[in-house]
C-alpha cells in the first residue's frame, strides 16, 4: 500500500521529489540537530493522487492522524485542546521553490472554545484573538474561497474606527470584534459556518493546499520558471511557534526573520537578512511593516543572535551553498522554520561560485554548474549612466540589481495590458502579494514603498532576474489614485516615465541614459578584470573553455562583426550570410541579375558584383585568419530583391504614359510573384535557375582566398549550399563550385581548396541525410527554417497571431524559435547526425540558427554529438559558458528554482 505521510525525523534532503523542498529540508535540519518545531509532511504522491481523482487517497487520513498523535504526544497537548491548544501550520512545499504562489494556513486548531485557553496559556488575550483572526482570514480565503480583499477592507475599517495606524495598535477587544466580523463575512459569502472542528480544519487545509498547485498564479509562475506541471506539491504540517507572544517576567520577547548566509543580491559574504520584532513569519515576507536589519538582532537578543549565526554556518557548510533561512524567536527560544538553497541574482551567482571555490568548499566544475548563460546575459545588459542625472525621487533598498526604464503603473492588470501593447512599465506598489505576479512578469522593474530585502517583491524579483527596489519609505504610494508622492511633494502620475536602479536603490525621474556594463566592457574590449563579478565571470568562462567539447563560432556578415566575434572568443564563423551583403545600393545589381532578359545584361550585373563580393570576403577572411569561415551562398526569399509589386502597379496606374521599362519590370515581377516566398524560389533553387550566380559568388570567395594567401594569411573558407532537399541538387551545385575553384586555382597559381557542405533546414534533408552526406563535406543545421518547415509555421505570422495563446495554454513552454523543440525538430537533428555520420564517418556537423546561443538548446546539441554551435557575436559568451556546462551535465549545480 502506498505511503503518504512522513515524520520530519524520517526524511532527508535527497527526498525532495517526494517530500517537496520544504519538507525535505526540514527533515535535513532535524537530522542535523537544529531546533525545528516537530511535524510531518504529506507527500507529492498524495497531491497527485488527489488532483487526479478529486478525492483524498485511501489511507492518507489514517496516516496523518497517526503522525498528528505523535506530535501531540511530544508537545503534551492536543490539537484544539480547550485549556492549552496545540496549533498547527499547514504550508505548501513543492520540489522547486515557488515563493508565495501556493497557499499557507496558520493557527489550525483554534475555535471559539479554545481561544480563552490560548489567552490563559500564553498570558496574552490580545495574542489569542489576533491568532484567531489570522486563522479566519487565511482559512476563509484559502479554503472557503472568500475574496481576500473583503477581509482587508474589514481590517482597514476597524483600524480607522479605532484610530490605529497598524494592527499592532488594535486592542484585544478590537480583535475580538474583528473575529465576529470575519465569521459573519464567511457566513455571508459562502453560506456555511467556519468549521469549529480542529480535525476538519486540518483536513480541509491540506486539500486546499493541494488544489492551490493548479491555481492561476502557481501555473503562471511554473511557466515562467520552467517547472513541470505534473510534479504536485507536498504539504508540511508543523507545530506553531510564535514570534508575537511578547515578553514575560522571565523571558524576552520574540520576532521572526529571514536570513541568508551571503548577500543574495551581490554575493558578498556576511550576515544578510531582515528581522521583525513581535511578528509571525508571514509578516516579514508580506512587507506590511518595514523590517530592521538582521544585525540589529545582536542588540535585541544577543543569545538568539549567536545561536542563529552558528546554525547559519552549519547549514552553509552542510549544503555547500548560499542558504535562505526562515526563523522565529518565541520568548527567547530560537526555532528554525525553513531552509533552502537561496535564490540569487546573476551577480551573486557568479561571485558566490568563485568564493566557494577559493574557500575550497566546491570544485571549479561545481562552480561552473552553479552559474548559467541566462545570468551571464543579464550581466551583459547595460547599466545607468548617472553622471548627468539630477536628484533622485527616492532611495530604497537595492533588492535586485540592474537598470530599468518604464512608465509607472500602479495596478498589475494595467501593467499586463500596457506590456502587451508594447510599452515598458515599472510596477509600483506599497508591497506586492502573490496575486501581483502577472504584473511583475510584465514589468521591467518592481518598486515598493514598504518591505525589506526578503519581502515577497524582493524574493520573487531576484528569482526572475527582474530589477527591484523595495522599502522606498520616502514615497507615498496611492494605488487607488494611481500616483505616488515623494517626500518633497513631487507627484508622479500613472504613465510617467521613471528609471529604477536596482543596484543602488535609487529611483529617478525620466529615462536615464545607459552605459555598457563592466562585464560587457571586459568581454568586448578586454577591459579591466577587477576583483568581483568581472573576475568571477572571466574565471567561469575560462573553465568552461577548458572543459567544453563543442566549438563556438559566430554568425557574422561583415569584417567588423568578425573582429567583434573574435574578441568574444569565436573559433570561426559558422554562418556568413551573403544576401546581407546585397542590401542598399547593391540591391539594384541583384535585381538586374534576377530579372535580366538576356545573358549580356545578367553578365554585366554579375561582373559589377564580383569585386564587391571579393572585397567583402577578403575582409572577413583577414579578420578570422586561421579560423574556418563558412560562407552560405545566396539564400534570399526572392521578394526581398524585387520591387514591391503593389507599389509598382500603383505607380503605373497613376501615370498617363508609363515608361516602357516600368511596364516590362511589372511584367517580370508578376511572372516571379510568389504566394509564399519563404518556400519558393530561394536557396539552391535560385542558384539552379539563375545562370552565373553561383559561379560569381564562388569566384569571389576563391579570389579572396588567393589574395589572403598571397598576403601571408591562412584563409579557411568553407562553402555552404542552402535549402537543399535532394542530393541531386547538391551534386549539381558541388560540381559547379569545384569547376570554379579549379579555374581560379589554374589562373592564379594558388591552390584553392574549400570544403563544400550544405545546410540541413528542411525535414526531407534531415530524413535523407545519409544520401546527402555522400556529396557534403559538412552539415550545418539551419534550425530557424527547420523549425518553420517542421511545424508548418511562418514565423513572422504566427508569433504575433497565436504564440501567446499557445504559451498561456501550456502547448508551448517556450517558443520553438527560441528554444529548440527537442521532440520534433530535435528528433530530425538526431536522425540527420546518425545517418550522415553512418554514410560519412567523421562528418563535421554544426548548427548556425540562433538556437546555437540558447542555453537549453546548447545542451541538446552537445548531447546530439554536434561539433560546434554558431550564434550572433553578442550571444557567444553565453554559448561558451553553456557548452562548458553541458560537458559537466552530471555535476550538481544550485537548483534555485
Amino acid at each position: 500500500m502506498a505511503r503518504y505521510v512522513y515524520d520530519f525525523r524520517e526524511g532527508r534532503r535527497e527526498m525532495a521529489d517526494l517530500l517537496g523542498g520544504k519538507g525535505a529540508n526540514l527533515a535535513e535540519m532535524t537530522r542535523l540537530g537544529l531546533p525545528v518545531p516537530p511535524g510531518f509532511t504529506v507527500t507529492t504522491d498524495a497531491c497527485r493522487a488527489f488532483l487526479a481523482t478529486g478525492v483524498e487517497p485511501p489511507g492518507m487520513a489514517v496516516e496523518a492522524s497517526r503522525h498528528l498523535s505523535a506530535v501531540e504526544a511530544g508537545a503534551g497537548r492536543r490539537l484544539g485542546q480547550r485549556d492549552d491548544p496545540l496549533l498547527l501550520s499547514v504550508r505548501s512545499g513543492a520540489r522547486f521553490s515557488m515563493p508565495g504562489m501556493m497557499e499557507t494556513v496558520l493557527d489550525i486548531g483554534l475555535n471559539d472554545d479554545s481561544v480563552p485557553g490560548l489567552a490563559k496559556s500564553s498570558g496574552s488575550e490580545r495574542f489569542a484573538w489576533d491568532s484567531y483572526r489570522r486563522l479566519l482570514q487565511m482559512f476563509g480565503a484559502t479554503v472557503m474561497g472568500v475574496e481576500p480583499s473583503l477581509f482587508e477592507e474589514a481590517m482597514a475599517l476597524l483600524k480607522e474606527a479605532c484610530g490605529a495606524v497598524d494592527d499592532l495598535h488594535l486592542e484585544a477587544h478590537d480583535l475580538a470584534r474583528l473575529v465576529e466580523t470575519y465569521k459573519q463575512l464567511i457566513r455571508d459569502e459562502t453560506g456555511e459556518e467556519f468549521p469549529q472542528s480542529p480535525t476538519e480544519q486540518l483536513r480541509r487545509a491540506i486539500l486546499a493546499v493541494f488544489r492551490s498547485w493548479n491555481g492561476e498564479r502557481a501555473r503562471l509562475y511554473r511557466r515562467r520558471e520552467h517547472i513541470p506541471d505534473d510534479l504536485g506539491t507536498a504539504v508540511t504540517v508543523q507545530r506553531m511557534v510564535y514570534g508575537n507572544l511578547g515578553p514575560t517576567a522571565t523571558s524576552r520577547g520574540g520576532g521572526s526573520g529571514v536570513a541568508f548566509t551571503r548577500d543574495p543580491a551581490t554575493g558578498r559574504p556576511g550576515l544578510y537578512g531582515d528581522y521583525l520584532p513581535d511578528a509571525q513569519g508571514e509578516d516579514v515576507v508580506a512587507g506590511i511593516r518595514n523590517t530592521v536589519p538582521l544585525a540589529d538582532l545582536e542588540r535585541l537578543d544577543p543569545a538568539s543572535y549567536a545561536q542563529l549565526l552558528h546554525h547559519m554556518r552549519t547549514l552553509e557548510t552542510h549544503y555547500q551553498d548560499l542558504c535562505d533561512i526562515e526563523f522565529t524567536i518565541e520568548r527567547g527560544r530560537l526555532w528554525m522554520l525553513q531552509t533552502r538553497v537561496g535564490k540569487r541574482t546573476a551577480e551573486a551567482a557568479f561571485a558566490i561560485a568563485a568564493q566557494l571555490t577559493d574557500e575550497g568548499i566546491i570544485t571549479p566544475d561545481e562552480a561552473l554548474a552553479r552559474v548559467d548563460g541566462g545570468g551571464l546575459a543579464r550581466l551583459m545588459f547595460p547599466a545607468f549612466d548617472t553622471s548627468a542625472a539630477g536628484a533622485a525621487l527616492a532611495h530604497g533598498l537595492p533588492a535586485s540589481p540592474g537598470a530599468a526604464v518604464g512608465a509607472a503603473v500602479f495596478d498589475p492588470a494595467e501593467a499586463v495590458r500596457r506590456a502587451a501593447a508594447g510599452d515598458r512599465v515599472v510596477l509600483v506598489r506599497q508591497e506586492t502579494t502573490p496575486d501581483d505576479l502577472p504584473g511583475m512578469i510584465a514589468a521591467q522593474a518592481v518598486l515598493t514603498s514598504r518591505g525589506g530585502r526578503t519581502s515577497h517583491a524582493a524574493v520573487v524579483a531576484r528569482g526572475m532576474g527582474k530589477v527591484c527596489v523595495c522599502g522606498a519609505e520616502e514615497l507615498t504610494v496611492d494605488t487607488a489614485a494611481r500616483r505616488l508622492t515623494t517626500r518633497g511633494g513631487a507627484v508622479v502620475e500613472e504613465g510617467t516615465v521613471i528609471s529604477v536602479d536596482g543596484s543602488d536603490g535609487a529611483v529617478y525621474p525620466g529615462a536615464l541614459p545607459l552605459a555598457d556594463s563592466a562585464v560587457m566592457r571586459f568581454l568586448e574590449d578586454g577591459g579591466e578584470r577587477s576583483v568581483g563579478v568581472v573576475d568571477a565571470v572571466a574565471r567561469a568562462l575560462e573553465h568552461a573553455d577548458s572543459v567544453r567539447r563543442l566549438e563556438v563560432r559566430a554568425n557574422a556578415d561583415t569584417s567588423e562583426d568578425a573582429r567583434r566575434a573574435r574578441r568574444f572568443g569565436a573559433q570561426g564563423i559558422g554562418l556568413c550570410r551573403t544576401e546581407h551583403m546585397f542590401l542598399g545600393e547593391r540591391r539594384r545589381l541583384v535585381e538586374e541579375v534576377i530579372l535580366a532578359g538576356d545573358d549580356h545584361v545578367r553578365e554585366r550585373a554579375l561582373a559589377a558584383l564580383l569585386p564587391l563580393q571579393r572585397a567583402d570576403f577578403t575582409g572577413i577572411l583577414e579578420a578570422m585568419d586561421g579560423l574556418p569561415v563558412t560562407i552560405r551562398l545566396l539564400d534570399p526569399p526572392l521578394h526581398e530583391f524585387l520591387p514591391d509589386r503593389t507599389e509598382l502597379a500603383v505607380r503605373l496606374a497613376s501615370t498617363a504614359e508609363p515608361a516602357p521599362q516600368d511596364v516590362e519590370l511589372l511584367g517580370a515581377v508578376n511572372r516571379l510573384h510568389e504566394q509564399n516566398p519563404m518556400l519558393g524560389l530561394r536557396g539552391v533553387r535560385l542558384a539552379l535557375v539563375v545562370p552565373g550566380l553561383v559561379a560569381m559568388q564562388v569566384r569571389a570567395i576563391a579570389e579572396a582566398v588567393v589574395a589572403r594567401t598571397r598576403a601571408g594569411g591562412t584563409p579557411r573558407a568553407e562553402i555552404m549550399v542552402p535549402l537543399v532537399g535532394a542530393v541531386e541538387e547538391l551534386r549539381i551545385e558541388r560540381a559547379e563550385v569545384e569547376r570554379v575553384l579549379a579555374e581560379v586555382s589554374e589562373e592564379s597559381g594558388v591552390s584553392v581548396c574549400c570544403p563544400v557542405g550544405t545546410m540541413i533546414e528542411l525535414p526531407r534533408a534531415a530524413l535523407t541525410a545519409g544520401e546527402i552526406a555522400d556529396e557534403a563535406d559538412f552539415f550545418s543545421f539551419g534550425t530557424n527554417d527547420l523549425t518553420q518547415t517542421t511545424w508548418g509555421f511562418s514565423r513572422d505570422d504566427v508569433e504575433a497571431a497565436f504564440f501567446s495563446a499557445y504559451l498561456d495554454k501550456g502547448i508551448f513552454l517556450d517558443s520553438p524559435f527560441e528554444t529548440l523543440d527537442r521532440d520534433g525538430v530535435g528528433r530530425l537533428v538526431r536522425i540527420a547526425v546518425d545517418e550522415g555520420r553512418a554514410a560519412r564517418p567523421g562528418l563535421k556537423i554544426g548548427v548556425c540558427g540562433e538556437h546555437g546561443g540558447d542555453p537549453e538548446s546548447v545542451h541538446f546539441f552537445h548531447a546530439a554529438g554536434l561539433d560546434y554551435v554558431s550564434c550572433s557575436p553578442f550571444r557567444m559568451p553565453v554559448a561558451r559558458l553553456e557548452a562548458g556546462r553541458a560537458a559537466l551535465a552530471a555535476t550538481e549545480g544550485s537548483d534555485k528554482r
